[in-house]
């Protein structure tokens, strides 16, 4: 089952790769980051809650979850939220660079 799973993480994350690749033009280009970034956001958020319901599960004593599911639900969440929290720092720190660029 978690074989399934990863192969459909790849296949999400492959056809991604191949929407960002093809050409864009004027508003279109802002559009698709915008949604790019709203889904990422949102994907982070999934992995938060799995990782939230499965440490409660664990924790309740659900048999079906085990403290390897439980561990590997976190550091996802983990890495997903540090992945976001660095790119929100850099798209500040580039807006904070244009902003003091002279005009």
């Amino acid at each position: 089952m978690k074989v399934n799973t990863m192969q459909q993480e790849m296949q999400v994350l492959a056809a991604e790769a191949q929407s960002m690749t093809r050409p864009a033009t004027g508003q279109q280009v802002g559009e698709d980051f915008g949604q790019l970034l709203s889904n990422a956001i949102n994907n982070v958020n999934g992995l938060q809650k799995t990782s939230s319901e499965l440490t409660t599960r664990f924790d309740q004593g659900d048999r079906s979850v085990s403290l390897s599911d439980v561990m590997i639900a976190r550091n996802k969440s983990s890495v997903a939220f540090d992945a976001t929290v660095q790119t929100r720092n850099k798209l500040v720190e580039a807006y904070k660079e244009l902003m003091n660029m002279p005009v």
